[in-house]
Parts: C-alpha cells; structure tokens; sequence
C-alpha cells in the first residue's frame, strides 16, 4: 500500500497528457499522466477539479432547511444526501427513533434510490465498455450503441431505473430532489392505491434485475484473466452493517476489514466515526483523502461501495441476493476479491437485494399509516451515516440555540474512495499504457478504471486553504469596469485594473 506513481521525482522533464474530462462519470475530473522519452509512466494522478462549498455556505442556515439544501449535490444521488442529513438533525431534535412509518417510507425512498443509481450506471455508463470493449470504437461506445446491438439490455436498463425513480417519487415527492424526509420524520406516507402501482411491477423488476447479475456474473465468466487483472490492488474496505453483521444501506454500525478480510473493528456506532477516520488533503485536488487513523496516512486508506459492502457483511438478508453474494464470495476462492471490475458484479447484487426489499416493504402496513414525525430531547450536534450507492456518506453537523448550522462535515462515498481510484488509474496505466504509444482506447482504460467506482465527482469537492478567486467585470468594448482578487486571504477592489488582467 505505498504511492508509487503519485510524484515524479523530476516533473519538468516529463511529458504531460491529460485525460479532461473523464467522460461518463458525474461531476468534472481529469486525469493526468506524466511519461519519459520512452513513453514510460512516471505519475499518474486523479484531479478534481471543481468546488461546490457546501460545507461552507450550509453555515448560518435553519437546519431544517438543510436535507433539501444538500440534494444539490448531486442530481444522480440525491436522496441519499436527502436522509443522511435527515438522519443528523433527528439526533438534533432527538427524535431517535423516528416512527416506525416514517421509517418505512424512508427506507422505501433510499432502497428505490439504490436500484435507480445502480441501475443508470451499470446499464447507461458502463455497460458500452463492458459489452464492446474498452478500445471498441468510440462512436459505438455508449447508450445508443447498447441500445442499438443489445435492444433487449438496454431496455431493462431503462426501466428498472424508471421503477427505481418511480418509488422516490412515490416517498419524496419528486423524481429529483423531493421533500418527503423532515427532520424527526417524513411529511407523507404512501397511499394504498401507490402501493399498489409498485407492487404490480415487481415481478418484472426481480426478473430483470436477476438478469442484470447473471449477465454481469457471464462477463467475469467469460474473460477471467481480464476481470480479475484489471484495476487489481489490495486494499482495507468500510461499510456499514446491521449489528447481526448482515448488509443494510439505511442503518448500521461501522465495520471494516484489511486487505486479507481480517476485521479491524466492528460495532462502531456513526456518531463516533472521527475515532475510527481521519482526512487529509493534497495541493492537486479538490477532493479529500480519508483513511483509518489507526493505520496512518499510508496504509490506512480504504474502499468502499458495492465491493466493499458485498463483502464486509456477513450476510445479505434477501434470499436472492444472499445466494448471489455466496456465488461472488466463491470466485475469490478464500480471499478477498480485490479486483476494480468486481465492482459491477456487486452492484448487480445490490441492485437485486433493493429490489427484494422494497418488495417486503410493500407488503408492511406500517408503510400506509402511523405518526409522521417524533421529537425529543434537543442537542446541539449530530451525524448521520447512511450507505450511499457509491459507499459510505457521512453527514456532521452542529446546530447553535438560534436553530442554525455552525458547523457541517461531509465525508461522501467518493471521498472514501478518492486513493483507491488514483490506485486503480496508476495500476492500469502500469499495466496496459507504459511503454507504449497512446491511443485513444489506450486511454479509454484509465477511464473504465475509473467508472468502475461510479464516482460522483461533483459530491466529493473540498477545499485546500484559501481558494483562488479573480473576478472581473468588462464592458461590451472590452473595458476593464471592475475588478475583486483574494490577496492573502482578503478580497481587495481593483478598480483601475492595475492588478492585472482579470479572470
């Protein structure tokens, strides 16, 4: 577990390519790659190179209004955002336990959130590479090229992910970016005639969705040598489980194991995960880089996700699934599997187990009647951890008397992956592209390796120090009208110009 790659030791003699943007991902990132004379990769480094500051400009806000607030993050995620903000303000107002009704929608909600995530990124992002080939032909490589030779694919995709978005409509209001969870609660439950819509649909859904791991599980099959190469690195992983050890992406206690699936800890309640994590951040990114304080900086980064997920539980409490997971467990042949790729295998069996349990959530009458909300006893902090489809999301706030948010703390699933993506990039460029002349499907495996993680890179933005800002205003003849720069941490009035062209 070192960084080899992340620094070349004399930079300016290198050549520099760049991969920008990663494409079929969401948010913005790039990938750089230094090279010799001889076409030998020298560092190799993941950027991302937006920042949305939200952990910033949450301060001074009504935590009430923060889980609608949060959902911007992302338009792919956001309900997860939505209930792990909800999740901290009900140990705010103290409302622990939130009714059982309004903990069943809100499951439903964040179980249908799963199955549309997973569903959009196996069928429309990466199944192009997947299917064809990580060098196919570029005008092929994407959603209308599936749909065109794999109609049949391409349309269990589409509506497996319409199911998935239907059951967030049906608990948040919206497709995207709904109000169904309040702090202490939700503001609606589900109708009997709602229910019935999403259960008639079900048998399709569990087909399909069957499908979607077979299918996956028939791409391991098929080319082993590959599946397990690809993106292949050892690695400490994280999740939550339910206190039985059995998977759960609502609730649950953190666990993690190392590289050889020794656990390191298990049983750590989410309000105290800054004992178990720690952050850090580095002069080239914009996005954080987690990793176990009892490990260091150097060994004690972690995956987590699907991979990690499928195999830090012990079991997975649907039946279908649960035989899936065995069946992924079994290829490993008694350890981990480590391999990037497996990644869309586990996610095809997460997708299957959120469809088996909002299948069992349909069936509970608690879903239809009961208290919206609770409250309690009020205390100034919270943090709500919930597993996101990407991994592990932590939400942290603190909340003053007067109601508004002092402090906020997001650590998101793709923030937990952050090095084991750099690690993914430098394995593949090492393993396919040095020492050889670039092309585009060359490059094109950086990318697979890195989609294989379902970033969502937009979610995972920080900032390091003060950040550069140079803002001008310029009439429509090219004139310099105003100018505002930062200047050691203060904003300073350019008014003539002289401090320079601005930005």
């Amino acid at each position: 577990m070192s960084f080899a790659l992340e620094t070349a030791p004399h930079p300016e003699n290198l050549r520099r390519v760049a991969i920008d943007p990663v494409s079929r991902v969401e948010g913005h990132g790039k990938v750089t790659l230094l090279l010799d004379e001889h076409n030998h990769v020298q560092q190799a480094r993941l950027h991302i190179v937006e920042f949305r500051g939200f952990e910033k400009f949450i301060e001074g806000r009504p935590y009430w209004e923060v889980p609608v607030m949060v959902q911007r993050l992302c338009g792919i995620c956001p309900v997860s955002h939505h209930l792990a903000a909800s999740k901290a303000f009900d140990r705010v107002i103290g409302a622990i336990p939130v009714p059982a009704s309004a903990l069943a929608v809100r499951r439903l909600m964040h179980y249908g959130q799963m199955l549309q995530s997973h569903a959009l990124h196996f069928f429309h992002l990466s199944s192009p590479d997947l299917l064809f080939g990580f060098d196919s032909e570029v005008a092929r490589r994407n959603i209308v090229g599936v749909a065109q030779a794999h109609p049949e694919i391409a349309r269990k995709g589409i509506f497996l992910r319409k199911f998935g978005q239907e059951v967030i409509r049906i608990t948040a209001g919206k497709r995207v970016h709904g109000t169904g969870a309040v702090p202490g609660g939700v503001n609606k439950l589900v109708t009997a005639e709602e229910r019935d819509s999403l259960k008639r649909e079900l048998p399709h859904m569990l087909a399909w969705a069957q499908d979607a791991v077979d299918m996956a599980k028939q791409l391991h099959a098929q080319n082993p040598a590959l599946y397990n190469r690809f993106g292949s690195f050892r690695s400490n992983l994280l999740s939550l489980v339910r206190p039985d050890g059995a998977m759960d992406f609502y609730e649950g206690v953190l666990r993690a194991r190392d590289a050889d699936g020794k656990i390191l800890f298990d049983g750590v309640s989410d309000q105290r995960y800054l004992e178990r994590i720690e952050e850090e951040v580095r002069s080239w990114s914009y996005m954080k880089f987690p990793h176990l304080r009892s490990l260091g900086r150097e060994q004690g980064w972690y995956r987590v996700g699907p991979l990690a997920r499928v195999q830090n539980c012990d079991f997975i409490p649907t039946p279908r699934a649960e035989s899936e997971r065995q069946a992924f467990v079994a290829w490993g042949r008694g350890e981990l599997v480590h391999a990037s790729l497996a990644y869309h295998w586990a996610r095809m069996i997460e997708m299957l187990h959120a469809v088996e349990v909002i299948a069992e959530l349909l069936d509970d009458p608690v879903l239809l009647s009961g208290d919206l909300v609770s409250t309690g006893a009020r205390q100034r902090s919270g943090v709500g951890v919930i597993e996101a489809p990407r991994g592990t999301l932590i939400h942290d706030y603190d909340v003053g008397d007067d109601d508004l948010v002092t402090r906020c703390n997001l650590i998101v699933s793709t923030t937990h992956n952050n090095q084991a993506m750099n690690e993914a990039v430098r394995a593949v460029a090492r393993d396919y592209l040095d020492g050889h002349e670039l092309t585009e499907g060359l490059l094109n495996h950086i990318e697979v390796a890195i989609r294989a993680y379902d970033p969502c890179l937009s979610c995972a933005t920080h900032a390091l120090g003060q950040m550069p800002l140079d803002i001008a205003l310029v009439g429509p003849d090219g004139t310099l009208i105003d100018r505002v720069f930062r200047s050691q941490g203060e904003f300073v009035h350019d008014v003539s110009g002289a401090g320079g062209s601005g930005a």
